[in-house]
């Protein structure tokens, strides 16, 4: 069973979390603030966190931000809120999947066991050697990325997608199979690949329109592959 991290302030809605979790033999910490979880990963090794966004002292947005500069954890958000914009971004800033109340105890721990899947599936995977693909360098062992000798800035999820496509340069990808391997789901929205491609072309200093690494052809997948020419310096 997993090891869980509550942080949610409406008491009973801990409460219920707390209970039903438990009576799952999940082992249950829970705190109110963003603060106090903070220090709770800081100090603790959890499996996962259910993090709601309503917190007192601070955006669970934010929480979320910080939360991911010191652990990559996964992290279920779980919160009334339901604006696509707003999913989109915690999505981006490293949530790995999002719970808009009121849910069921049924919904929860299937949404839990996925997550854990993905997770200790990727645990489970034996360290590749460094990636080289063109002016990209990536160390699956580090979770690190350069591109020309700069590191690269990556959520664990930009990471695990751009890794998985360099491990492939030149070929074509569909977008079923980076659903199945890079997010572990048979069945998802494409939108969410889209946003993490969107993020790493930034990052990679490319657009859609231009790009250099990252090539989607529409209606069937998408490819990495070393610049052609590489741009005047």
């Amino acid at each position: 069973m997993a090891s869980v991290l509550v942080v949610e302030d409406d008491q009973f809605v801990r409460s219920a979390l707390i209970r039903h979790l438990t009576e799952a033999a999940h082992t249950v910490r829970s705190v109110g603030t963003a603060l106090e979880a903070l220090r709770e990963v800081a100090h603790f090794s959890f499996d996962v966190v259910i993090l709601d966004l309503g917190l007192p002292d601070l955006d669970g947005a934010e929480a979320l931000k910080m939360l991911r500069g010191i652990t990559d954890v996964p992290v279920i958000i779980a919160t009334a809120r339901d604006d696509e914009a707003e999913i989109v971004r915690l999505l981006n800033d490293g949530a790995d999947d999002y719970l808009t109340k009121p849910f069921s105890v049924e919904h929860l721990s299937a949404r839990m066991a996925a997550v854990l899947r993905r997770s200790r599936a990727t645990g489970d995977t034996p360290p590749s050697p460094v990636i080289r693909v063109g002016g990209l360098s990536i160390d699956p062992l580090r979770r690190q990325a350069e591109l020309d000798g700069a590191r690269l800035d990556l959520t664990r999820r930009e990471f695990d997608l751009l890794a998985f496509l360099a491990g492939r340069p030149g070929v074509v990808v569909a977008r079923k199979e980076l659903l199945a391997e890079v997010w572990q789901q048979s069945y998802g929205d494409d939108q969410t690949i889209d946003v993490h491609l969107s993020w790493l072309r930034r990052k990679l200093g490319e657009t859609a329109a231009r790009p250099r690494y990252l090539h989607t052809l529409r209606g069937v997948g998408v490819k990495l592959e070393p610049p052609s020419v590489e741009p005047p310096r």
